[in-house]
């Protein structure tokens, strides 16, 4: 009998076992969500690395390297920093991307954004930032810099450029009329230089 129970025992340890190996050998294999990236309450937006439409994620930045990265054609359609950034060569935010939401028509909505700010959990701006860069060119349709400042001249060649809550320490010029026609900003907004057409 005392051989029984002691042969229960051991076998009842050897299940649990085996029942807490496999459960810890799942955690983070392939079926297991990939663990999103949440700043802290000062931080940007949620971003979900490597998972979804690349065009559809953020790219939250505090160095040169990876702005520069992230405002190419192969970036994310936003871009967030956590501090201030000087970055010594001309910059090209290139290429079209969608922000993940539908229009009326349920279309696909094309939108780039370059937000120099920190928001919280309720989307109150809590820091604005200032990039300088000598040269800002903008290539994708649908571009917004907000709340933040940019230091340097701003050249537009695509439509429906905004600046929301934005100063521009600089000039901004138009490369076609087109662009010039459908820029857009608020009344929070500012352009300490020219703003004109340029071709």
């Amino acid at each position: 009998m005392k051989r029984n129970s002691r042969f229960l025992s051991i076998s009842m340890v050897c299940i649990f076992l085996m029942v807490m190996l496999s459960a810890c050998m799942e955690v983070g294999g392939p079926n297991s969500p990939t663990p999103t990236a949440k700043p802290n309450a000062t931080g940007g937006p949620t971003a979900s690395p490597g998972q979804g439409d690349v065009n559809t994620t953020a790219s939250i930045v505090n160095e040169a390297s990876a702005f520069e990265k992230a405002i190419s054609n192969s970036g994310t359609w936003i871009i967030c920093l956590l501090n201030d950034l000087t970055i010594n060569k001309e910059l090209v935010l290139d290429g079209e991307f969608k922000n993940g939401k539908k229009d009326n028509d349920g279309k696909d909505i094309i939108q780039r954004k370059i937000a120099l700010y920190t928001q919280d959990d309720n989307r109150n701006v809590t820091n604005r930032f200032t990039l300088t860069a000598p040269k800002l060119t903008i290539n994708s349709p649908n571009a917004r810099i907000q709340s933040g400042t940019f230091k340097g001249d701003i050249y537009v060649n695509a439509k429906n450029f905004e600046l929301v809550d934005a100063t521009v320490e600089g000039n901004v010029y138009f490369t076609n009329a087109e662009a010039e026609s459908t820029f857009k900003m608020d009344a929070t907004s500012k352009i300490t230089g020219k703003k004109e057409l340029k071709k």
